[in-house]
């Protein structure tokens, strides 16, 4: 019997999202359910992440992010599937 599918999704998150700690709560968010990937600021505005791991942890985080951490105004999150080479090991903050 085959384990939990694993998926992985980019997504963007629009909004006042930076200045907010919104990479390192995304971070916790991940690290709680064991998802990996990466999280980055983006010259926009915006906030970029890679997250990987089974579907419903994924789904879990996808769905903080469109909350975020308080402070954070989100205004909208885009979520496109996505086959770039990950970190297995943790979420890491980009800068």
């Amino acid at each position: 019997m085959e384990g939990p599918a694993v998926v992985q999704v980019r997504l963007v998150v629009r909004g006042h999202v930076q200045g907010v700690y919104f990479r390192g709560s995304l971070q916790q968010q991940a690290r709680q359910r064991q998802v990996t990937g990466w999280v980055r600021n983006c010259s926009d505005g915006s906030v970029e992440a890679v997250l990987r791991g089974t579907r419903e942890a994924v789904a879990s985080v996808v769905g903080w992010a469109h909350q975020g951490p308080r402070g954070a105004t989100v205004t909208g999150v885009d979520v496109q599937p996505d086959e770039s080479s990950v970190p297995d090991a943790d979420l890491e903050i980009r800068r």
